[in-house]
């Protein structure tokens, strides 16, 4: 039986459990390292096929129209390397969206929604395209589109794209959302940056986790100190977490998050959230939910 809808669809979120500037490219990109960490929360995507050939967002986004959505973006690439191998244009799709991530985070909603565009239409469509095939084309959309289609927590080097799995600890993260929205470019582009600190490997994080340490406490975002000093909310959130473990900032910011070892010991720290913020617990992932379509 051809499918024709696909409901339900999970975007996570990404965390950042450190985030290193190790140099610039001669085309202004940033060399980076990091570690993605999948978590329980995130939007959910619904998708329908259309009788005629048009993509369609059937939400309403505040700040995001249409033609710019990254989702309908990606759908639009997808449909034209359909073409470009078949000879024929597929059906168009709606695409629903229950939004709960905040745009400006660091959180990857934006890519994190196209990702699991690219995966749930390469199913409906019957595209065929492999994981590595969908990570390319969602690259030059967003630079962490690839780690969501790759699916398992991560060691990124490069801008984002060069991917190795790695271990990451079972753990419960409680993140606050500061209320502000960090422009990514904003950051990258400040004087202040850091952009020289000595590369680590994958290795190096492991072996720091197998001492008993605590993920978050490995390495540093290079990019929190800017976004502290641009924005106070950010800094009140690292200050006021940071009473409770190491907090961090995750990717160009807002959002900041620390690591606890149970739900009980998260649950505990929430209670205590300043109404000014918006915060919520989540569970560390290993796999993205998406991946069993593809």
């Amino acid at each position: 039986m051809t499918l024709t809808t696909l409901n339900n669809c999970p975007a996570p979120a990404k965390l950042n459990l450190f985030l290193h500037v190790n140099g610039r490219r001669a085309d202004g990109y940033h060399l980076l390292q990091t570690v993605f960490q999948l978590l329980d929360h995130g939007d959910t995507l619904h998708f329908a096929l259309r009788d005629d050939t048009l993509i369609r967002r059937v939400t309403a986004l505040a700040g995001v129209p249409e033609e710019q959505d990254l989702i309908i973006r990606a759908a639009q690439l997808l449909q034209a390397e359909v073409l470009r191998r078949t000879g024929a244009l597929p059906r168009g799709v709606d695409i629903a969206i229950d939004k709960v991530l905040p745009m400006g985070g660091g959180l990857g909603g934006g890519s994190s929604d196209a990702a699991t565009a690219l995966m749930a239409l390469n199913r409906l469509w019957q595209a065929g395209l492999t994981r590595e095939e969908l990570m390319a084309l969602g690259l030059p959309l967003g630079a962490d589109i690839p780690f969501f289609i790759f699916g398992e927590n991560a060691f990124a080097e490069g801008v984002g794209e060069a991917l190795q799995p790695v271990a990451t600890p079972d753990c419960w993260y409680v993140v606050i959302e500061p209320g502000v929205q960090v422009p990514t470019a904003a950051i990258f582009c400040a004087e202040g940056l850091t952009r020289n600190t000595e590369p680590v490997t994958i290795a190096d994080f492991s072996r720091y986790l197998a001492e008993g340490n605590d993920a978050g406490g490995f390495g540093k975002n290079d990019l929190q100190q800017v976004a502290c000093s641009l924005f106070k909310p950010v800094a009140d959130a690292v200050e006021w977490l940071g009473a409770y473990g190491e907090a961090r900032m995750t990717g160009s910011g807002a959002c900041v998050f620390s690591a606890f070892g149970s739900q009980e010991e998260a649950d505990a720290v929430l209670s205590n959230v300043p109404p000014v913020w918006i915060a919520w617990k989540a569970k560390a992932l290993n796999r993205h939910p998406m991946l069993t379509v593809l």
